[in-house]
């Protein structure tokens, strides 16, 4: 394979992109742990609201081909969002015990390859994007931006966890602009519950880190808000579900989506259960849990068009 780029002649830089793909199979186990490919949390949480936009825009019928460009764009941008992450918090994954292990870490990825892989990957999302609407193109390169900014947020900002839901309800307007070339009220609506939900899991996340981050002086909503984080996360909880709630009028989704956030409603429940004693593991496990909340949404929407009337 290496003679094979060598005959890429003196083109440097397709010689240097085929040395790192060649590089990349040989460690590929490294690599998919880079993108977190053995923990696939982070799809499902981008993915799930970009599918129910999807859903609701199309009316229960989205364009395969939107459902293919969102679906693998999803991934691509939640591999470059790891690895930029790892990037920023290369100093500081070493002293958390849940993140020592990272390759950027601990040095069995260098920063060159890294950025390359991370170059790479926001080039598929470009090819991606440039197949859509002008619209759906500017917001693309606005969550772009978003991705890249939020891992370095969290040491100048108190916050990080509102625009890490940011960056994961992006989704939701770019789908709605990919199927209408506009974004209705319900898109917005969406887009603003979407990102109450990503402060609740990201807290919960964060509560998990707690401790540690306080010892290296990173920033989170967990430690702003102390002893009142499961209050935060529960009054959160309430205006996620209540927002969903006017969504499903919104959209004139019936019972089977409402049966759907009705489960959603238990799992919150579940959620505050896990986290009561602030305990890292089972704030971590409330924090994956919303992986199933997720579903439990998304099949409420497909059942309610597939069976409504």
């Amino acid at each position: 394979m290496n003679l094979f780029f060598h005959k890429l002649g003196k083109n440097r830089i397709l010689y240097g992109i085929g040395q790192f793909m060649s590089s990349a199979l040989e460690n590929r186990e490294v690599y998919f742990r880079l993108m977190r490919f053995h923990q696939p949390v982070g799809i499902w949480l981008l993915l799930w609201p970009t599918l129910w936009a999807l859903l609701i825009a199309g009316e229960g019928q989205p364009g395969v081909y939107l459902l293919f460009v969102f679906i693998i764009g999803t991934v691509v941008l939640r591999s470059a969002g790891c690895i930029i992450n790892d990037y920023a918090d290369r100093n500081i994954d070493l002293h958390i015990e849940r993140t020592q292990t990272r390759p950027i870490a601990t040095g069995e990825v260098s920063i060159k390859a890294a950025l390359t892989l991370f170059i790479i990957l926001m080039l598929i999302g470009l090819s991606l994007v440039l197949t859509m609407n002008r619209l759906t193109q500017g917001l693309a390169v606005i969550g772009a931006l978003i991705t890249v900014l939020y891992p370095f947020s969290k040491r100048f900002v108190s916050f990080p966890q509102l625009i890490l839901g940011i960056a994961f309800a992006w989704g939701v307007p770019m789908a709605f602009a990919a199927e209408l070339e506009f974004i209705p009220r319900v898109g917005w609506l969406l887009f603003t519950v979407t990102i109450i939900w990503g402060v609740i899991y990201d807290t919960e996340y964060a509560m998990a880190d707690r401790n540690e981050d306080l010892k290296i002086g990173v920033k989170s909503i967990a430690i702003l808000f102390g002893d009142l984080d499961r209050i935060f996360i529960g009054v959160l909880q309430v205006m996620f579900l209540v927002g969903m709630i006017f969504i499903g009028h919104s959209a004139n989704l019936g019972s089977w989506f409402f049966s759907g956030l009705g489960i959603a409603a238990i799992f919150c429940l579940y959620q505050q259960h896990l986290i009561w004693n602030r305990d890292s593991l089972q704030c971590f496990l409330a924090f994956k849990n919303n992986t199933i909340l997720g579903l439990s949404i998304f099949t409420g929407i497909v059942l309610d068009y597939l069976y409504a009337g």
